[in-house]
């Protein structure tokens, strides 16, 4: 995998959280809680479980809504009252479960819910359809047998990169991630983050939500910790260890020493 240059903070990101917060009844899920993401960089949340990495990937979906905070998208404030907000903002996410269809084709799952009709007729445009999924997946370096096997007969690293290609549909400017290389072997595991290098190639903005801290490490510019709901370090994914994000995610590392480095950097 190869690392781009570190972004300069000072540059309007695409996307800037700030302060966020998010209770479910007592449970503070998110407690002021920050991000940015600018073009070209893939930003890595890591945290352990119930930290709040979950929470905010569905705030910036459009799924939840904060208590409170500000949220910019390219310096503009906004708010994502739901997830077709989020899309008409440019923001696309691709959650656990995929929400794909395994008994369609690979076509047919790229335009779900946005398929092409010919011109002044209810006709669907099959061939301008398989036109836009070969170049979108070419775009994405994705290895699919043919666009017309169905989704339930591939692997779960091609379904992921069919999940991940279809959020190109929009032509977003954000693109989240949950978990997209949970449960994948090793190869599988390996093509997804070459479709997140692609993404990043693409000038997109790349949240990354993962446990595993090989495959952040791999492929992230920076990795933003949360711990009960907070910002506890941020650090440049080239540099970072496994130690020092351990040390964030269990509370041994004291926030803000990080950050203070990326900052300097």
């Amino acid at each position: 995998m190869t690392q781009h240059a570190a972004v300069d903070p000072r540059e309007n990101p695409l996307l800037r959280l700030e302060s966020i917060e998010k209770n479910f009844g007592a449970v503070e899920a998110l407690v002021g809680a920050s991000l940015t993401v600018h073009a070209h960089e893939v930003v890595a949340i890591v945290g352990d479980n119930a930290a709040g990495k979950s929470t905010l990937a569905k705030i910036v979906a459009g799924v939840l809504q904060p208590d409170s905070g500000l949220i910019e998208i390219e310096g503009e404030q906004v708010a994502i009252p739901s997830p077709s907000a989020a899309q008409q903002l440019g923001v696309a996410t691709v959650f656990q479960d995929l929400a794909v269809a395994n008994n369609l084709d690979v076509t047919a799952n790229l335009f779900l819910g946005r398929e092409q009709r010919k011109r002044g007729s209810f006709l669907l445009d099959e061939g301008e359809m398989d036109l836009a999924a070969r170049r979108i997946l070419t775009d994405l370096g994705a290895r699919i047998p043919s666009i017309r096997t169905r989704l339930g007969e591939l692997s779960g690293g091609q379904r992921q990169a069919v999940a991940i290609a279809r959020t190109l549909i929009g032509n977003p400017r954000i693109v989240v991630l949950d978990e997209p290389t949970a449960s994948l072997s090793v190869a599988q595991t390996a093509e997804v983050l070459n479709h997140i290098e692609k993404l990043r190639e693409l000038g997109l903005g790349v949240i990354f939500i993962s446990h595993n801290l090989n495959d952040v490490r791999a492929i992230a510019d920076r990795i933003e910790v949360l711990r009960h709901g907070r910002n506890n370090g941020s650090f440049l994914g080239r540099e970072a260890t496994n130690e020092d994000l351990i040390a964030a995610i269990t509370g041994a590392f004291r926030s803000g020493d990080a950050l203070e480095g990326y900052r300097r950097g």
